[in-house]
């Protein structure tokens, strides 16, 4: 009897079960990924990640857009904001209380290259890592002068002072709209908000949308929701697909073509220090990133307003 491997291998990817279909698929896909030439932006991409619904798969998107831009040469920064420091954790980034932090730059104005580390993963991939010092920054800022734009000044210091250009630059934010994502929103150009195709996908997507509004209103009028990206899908189940249909019907421009899979080796891969990307490069899990990835570098950053036409 034939395996489905050798089935794959011998008929041009003729497949004829589904396993054999599957391994069919994803060859097909990392060979189109091995060929893929990314182009740099012609200026530094800024996203922050955001998603006031917790489990959605926001830190993990997070780090692997990042890591699949890094391994395609591109350099790119994590900026992690969530006091959990799940961010630091997946890049294998040390972040234990007396490590310079992210607390630092937001609180005591620190320089951004006195507190970034390179990820052991990529010569071209840092991090801004979080310590739980984090956790009472909000409060703390309440008081400082300019409270929502210290990571926006940060980051306009370290690209006039950095020696390279940086291609990207991925905030991580907590699960909450309190003064660290809103230090987000006004650093950033792009929002990218991940969303699971499970029950409730939708619920708190307009109060989200509501607040990227109001800073983009009120405090940056260049912000806008660039991407959305469908994470969690199991294809065989008709509640993920009706999701996953009502999010392209809702945002046709905004939804990503690369749809991220539910996948055990993108859970395993945090425990280890590292991102999918790096754990098991040719998974279903990383290769998906890294279409994402790719379809995010190829789309390229939304015009402003009065470009367009």
């Amino acid at each position: 009897m034939t395996s489905p491997t050798n089935a794959t291998a011998s008929d041009g990817y003729g497949a004829t079960t589904p396993l054999a279909r599957e391994i069919a698929d994803l060859t097909r896909r990392r060979i189109a990924l091995a060929d893929l030439v990314l182009p740099h932006p012609p200026s530094t991409r800024i996203l922050t990640v955001a998603n006031q619904k917790g489990g959605v798969g926001k830190t993990t998107t997070t780090v692997n857009l990042a890591a699949a831009l890094a391994r395609a040469g591109l350099r790119v920064v994590v900026i992690d904001l969530d006091p959990q420091g799940n961010a630091s954790t997946a890049l294998g980034i040390p972040h234990q209380g007396d490590v310079p932090s992210v607390y630092d730059v937001l609180v005591a104005e620190t320089p951004i290259d006195d507190v970034i580390q390179q990820s052991p993963e990529s010569a071209n991939l840092y991090c801004v890592p979080s310590t739980i010092h984090l956790a009472g920054a909000e409060i703390e800022l309440v008081s400082l002068v300019a409270r929502e734009q210290r990571l926006g000044r940060a980051l306009a210091q370290y690209f006039e002072e950095v020696a390279e250009p940086v291609d990207y630059v991925f905030i991580d934010c907590p699960p909450s709209l309190g003064l660290l994502t809103i230090n987000a929103f006004v650093a950033a150009r792009e929002v990218l908000i991940p969303i699971q195709c499970e029950y409730y996908a939708l619920e708190g997507l307009s109060q989200l949308l509501e607040n990227i509004g109001l800073v983009s209103r009120h405090l940056n009028p260049e912000l806008v929701v660039s991407t959305i990206l469908l994470t969690m899908f199991d294809p065989r189940t008709n509640l993920a697909n009706q999701v996953a249909a009502d999010v392209r019907e809702h945002f046709p421009t905004e939804v990503l073509g690369a749809v991220i899979p539910r996948s055990v080796r993108i859970s395993e891969a945090p425990s280890y220090g590292q991102t999918v990307v790096a754990y098991d490069l040719n998974s279903a899990g990383a290769i998906s990133y890294r279409e994402a990835a790719a379809e995010i570098a190829q789309r390229g950053a939304p015009r402003p307003e009065g470009d367009r036409h």
